[in-house]
Parts: C-alpha cells; sequence; structure tokens
C-alpha cells in the first residue's frame, strides 16, 4: 500500500513539473536515451540512473541501453541491480572490455547492493563489450533520433568513433554515430575553465571525442552540479524500504563532512536535460571546449558543435525537482 501510494504522488509530481514548465509527457514523444555511466567513483549517478527511470515511468524516457564506462568488477552487477529494482531487468547492459579505466565506488556501497538485491548479471564477463553493444543499438533506431547521456568517462564514445563496420551495420562509428544520434548530453567539463573529473581521468579519450564527435554535445559542466546537493530527503524519507538508491545515500552522505546537507548533483542535471530540454531551468552558452594537455579545459567562444548550460532557474527550485524524482518509487 504504501509503494502504490508512493508511486502516485511521484507520478504527480513529475507530471505536475511537466506542464508547469510546458513540457508534459503527453506533448512530447518519449526520448530514446543511451545511459553512459561510470556508476562507481561517485554516486551521483545512482540518483541519475533512478531519475532516468522516473522519466521512463511516466511516459518521457525510453532507456535503450545502460552501458559502463569504467570495468570494476561490481560495475554490471550494480547496472543490473537497479534496472531490476524499477522493473526494467531487460534493459541491456554493456562494459568495455579493452582498456578502461577501473574506479570503483569509493564510499563501498557496490557491495551492499549486489549482496542484498536481486539482479541477474553477475559478472562483467557475462555482458557484452560496451562498443559492440552501441553499435548493435544505434543501427535499430530511427535516424537522429537517439539521446545519449554520459556522465562518466567518454572512453566508450572515444571507442565508437574507432569502430570499423560490423554486423550490426556497414557503416564506420563515426558514419554510424552521425547518422542514429541526435545529441549528446554529458557531464564534463568546467567553464569557462577548469580540470573535472569526467574529463582529466580518460584524457585521451575525452580529446579524441571533443575533437571528432560528429553530432551536438551539450555539457553540464561541474559547476552546474556543484550548486545543487541531494540524497538528504530520500534518507529521510521512513516511507522508502528495501531500496538500493537509498541504500546507497544512507551510506555514502556521513562519510564526509562536506555532504551533510546532501551530495552535489552533477549527474542528475545532465538527465534532466537530457530528457526534458534545458528549457527552463537553463541557459545554454555555444562554442567549443578545449582540451589542454593536463586533461583541463577552456573554451572557445567563437567555436561550433559544443554548448554549456548556464544557470537560469533558481537553483534551490531545481535542487527541489531532482530530490522529487530521486524518491520516485517502482511502477509494477
Amino acid at each position: 500500500m504504501i509503494r502504490t501510494y508512493l508511486f502516485f504522488v511521484s507520478a504527480l509530481l513529475i507530471l505536475t513539473a511537466g506542464l508547469v514548465h510546458g513540457q508534459s509527457a503527453q506533448k512530447k514523444q518519449a526520448v530514446p536515451v543511451i545511459f553512459d555511466t561510470d556508476m562507481g567513483p561517485d554516486y551521483d549517478d545512482v540518483g541519475a540512473i533512478a531519475m532516468l527511470h522516473a522519466f521512463a515511468d511516466a511516459g518521457q524516457a525510453r532507456i535503450l541501453a545502460t552501458i559502463a564506462s569504467t570495468n570494476y568488477s561490481n560495475v554490471t552487477p550494480v547496472l543490473s541491480v537497479l534496472n531490476t529494482y524499477f522493473n526494467r531487468p531487460d534493459i541491456p547492459i554493456g562494459v568495455p572490455k579493452g582498456k578502461a579505466i577501473g574506479d570503483k565506488d569509493t564510499q563501498h556501497w557496490s557491495d551492499t547492493l549486489v549482496a542484498r538485491y536481486p539482479h541477474t548479471v553477475r559478472s562483467n564477463d557475462d555482458r557484452p563489450d560496451a562498443v559492440a553493444l552501441y553499435r548493435q543499438i544505434l543501427a535499430k533506431q530511427p535516424d537522429r533520433s537517439v539521446t545519449v547521456i554520459t556522465v562518466g568517462f567518454l572512453t566508450n564514445l572515444a571507442n565508437l568513433l574507432d569502430s570499423k563496420p560490423d554486423q550490426y551495420s556497414p557503416l564506420s562509428g563515426k558514419a554510424l554515430a552521425a547518422k542514429k544520434i541526435k545529441q549528446v548530453v554529458s557531464m564534463a567539463g568546467k567553464f569557462p575553465a577548469g580540470r573535472e573529473y569526467n574529463v582529466f581521468r580518460d584524457t585521451e579519450a575525452s580529446k579524441i571525442v571533443f575533437t571528432n564527435w560528429p553530432t551536438p554535445i551539450l555539457m553540464s559542466g561541474f559547476e552546474i552540479g556543484e550548486q545543487i546537493h541531494s540524497g538528504l530527503p530520500l534518507t529521510q524519507n521512513k516511507a522508502i524500504k528495501n531500496s538500493p538508491v537509498k541504500d546507497v545515500f544512507r551510506i555514502s552522505l556521513p562519510k564526509s563532512a562536506e555532504d551533510k546537507n546532501g551530495r552535489m548533483s552533477w549527474d542528475q542535471t545532465a538527465v534532466l536535460v537530457g530528457v526534458r530540454g534545458y528549457a527552463p531551468y537553463y541557459t545554454v552558452k555555444s562554442g567549443r571546449l578545449l582540451m589542454n594537455a593536463d586533461g583541463s579545459n577552456g573554451w572557445d567562444d567563437a567555436g561550433k558543435g559544443h554548448q554549456h548550460l548556464v544557470v537560469r532557474m533558481p537553483v534551490p527550485e531545481v535542487e527541489k525537482l531532482i530530490n522529487n524524482l530521486m524518491q520516485h518509487q517502482p511502477v509494477k
């Protein structure tokens, strides 16, 4: 009964927010999304995937795949836990099989999720290579339809660009991306300049993507998510029980004094604008990200092809929306 009640509350919150901002589910088709995530070094990824499932339950998103950009041992089982919890156990999951970053959850929550919650994926060995899955999924989609939301390293996108024709498509990776992907929305960079983890941790991949990617890229920079704190309302909601999302924030928030008011919410902002669009929450600045040798970035106002978010709506309002969406409960 509690879960049923929470579902209707959550659905009402999502629908109301959409109606207020003129972006209701009834007026827009569901956005087809490939979610590319490091799902580990930080835990905002968990809040982000919870939001994505909330949007899917509201008819605003269609999750084509959840693909890891890191290869630590628990990453695909954790994705399986979260997809299963939200009653989508069959969403395809991929993982890089070649050279990749192996950073895992520093707060040590992944072991709890894998031990406590149902999942069908037991090992990264059980899942296809990330690029092979990208190619398989993209080949089946209408042209210029897919939004890739990447909230981790750009390893997979760089490898996709370098991929060759295969059984899924006669196109090169770059041609396939140009044909099938509408846009990439990325939690990446710091603007107007800085050194941000997702970009510098795999500097080589970031240089490849920001130099050669053939479709528009919209970035939610470090400075955007840094201002938004989430997770505390979730951990304080006593009606939510046996939730892997709640467990992650319950375990992680007390481990850092800077998180006493909630964790900074970088990845959630990328999901928000990837599904609903940047208006009315943000405006954008157009130009081009410039990569430096040390993995830091600058910005060229005269460049083309890239955009980054600029705050428009008051931060507390966006923060409240994100916290509400993160408390969404599974639909049966």
